[in-house]
């Protein structure tokens, strides 16, 4: 009797999606987006990290709509939401509703910063000397500050990068990240890879636990030197970042060095923290022959191809 072929083990979704093929989905995550960047020529990366919680101002019926979770299309309860002029003037507004009210008009003024922001970064990179894309904005692919940098770039005609995570509730991606560039994962750890393996530099606008787990794991590579590379890391909003964490407490206690505070800057404008950005990455990343600056023929005019390939950190081991 004949039986029907097995189908090779790559290509067999049983193992695939099993405990035994964890390895493998783990290592596409590694080789399909390597892929995906070597495709659309991305040398590397500025990462905006911030509250994906509320909406902009300019895409809400009256007012900043709070989300439920974040990334959830779904908006949070009514009980939740920022309370409206009118609920306020006919004492309708509890004070959650009101302190939430108050954030809303915040937040709708760092959504805005983020989005100007990242076309200032944007319109520069595009004058980057550089058969490659430099500085790419790349978020986590959701709405709020990450939907307002994308927004902001895609603004300046430039790629924008989006690493969207797979989660249990609806997904509400932003449609401002270059289609090309709209990658998808399920594990954590290997999208964390992708953000901190590429990037150049972190911009952390406020935001909640995810951002505060980003921006300390960054802090934790720097600061430990796993990462062979200077790496620019910009708080935006000093008064929400001073207020949430006594960065000198630390400091007094011992349980940081003084010199670690030299990790990061603070930047309240748009302007400010362009230029913080603009004068390290010239400084650590460009060569003379790549700044605005420099003349056509100043350039190469053959790179070798191993030129093209994403700019995936060193470590140290």
């Amino acid at each position: 009797m004949s039986h029907p072929e097995p189908p090779l083990f790559y290509e067999d979704p049983a193992l695939l999606n099993s405990p035994d093929g964890r390895p493998l989905r783990m290592m596409a995550e590694y080789a399909g987006p390597l892929a995906r960047f070597r495709h659309e020529r991305i040398q590397d990366t500025v990462v905006f990290f911030g509250s994906a919680r509320f909406r902009a101002l300019d895409e809400a019926a009256d007012h900043l709509e709070l989300l439920k979770t974040n990334d959830a299309a779904q908006p949070a309860p009514p009980a939740e939401q920022p309370a409206t002029e009118a609920q306020v003037a006919a004492g309708q507004a509890t004070p959650l509703q009101r302190e939430h009210a108050e954030a809303a008009v915040e937040m709708a003024g760092y959504y805005e910063d983020a989005r100007r922001l990242a076309f200032l970064l944007t319109e520069w990179s595009q004058t980057v000397r550089s058969r490659r894309h430099r500085f790419v904005v790349t978020t986590g692919g959701g709405p709020g500050i990450m939907e307002a940098a994308n927004r902001g770039a895609s603004e300046a005609g430039g790629l924008t990068i989006g690493l969207n995570i797979q989660l249990p509730f609806e997904q509400h991606g932003n449609p401002y990240v270059t289609p090309a560039l709209s990658l998808q994962f399920h594990y954590f750890f290997m999208r964390k890879f992708w953000f901190a393996y590429l990037a150049k530099a972190l911009v952390v606008f406020p935001g909640g636990f995810g951002t505060l787990d980003e921006l300390f794991e960054t802090l934790t590579l720097s600061q430990t030197h796993k990462l062979a590379k200077k790496l620019t890391i910009v708080l935006y909003g000093s008064q929400y970042w001073r207020e949430l964490i006594n960065f000198d407490l630390l400091v007094k206690k011992g349980t940081i060095a003084p010199g670690d505070l030299e990790l990061f800057q603070f930047a309240d404008t748009p302007e400010a923290a362009f230029g913080i950005l603009k004068e390290n990455l010239t400084r650590d990343y460009l060569t003379a022959a790549e700044t605005p600056e420099t003349k056509p023929e100043a350039m190469m005019d053959v790179e070798a191809e191993l030129s093209l390939q994403p700019e995936i950190a060193k470590t140290r081991r």
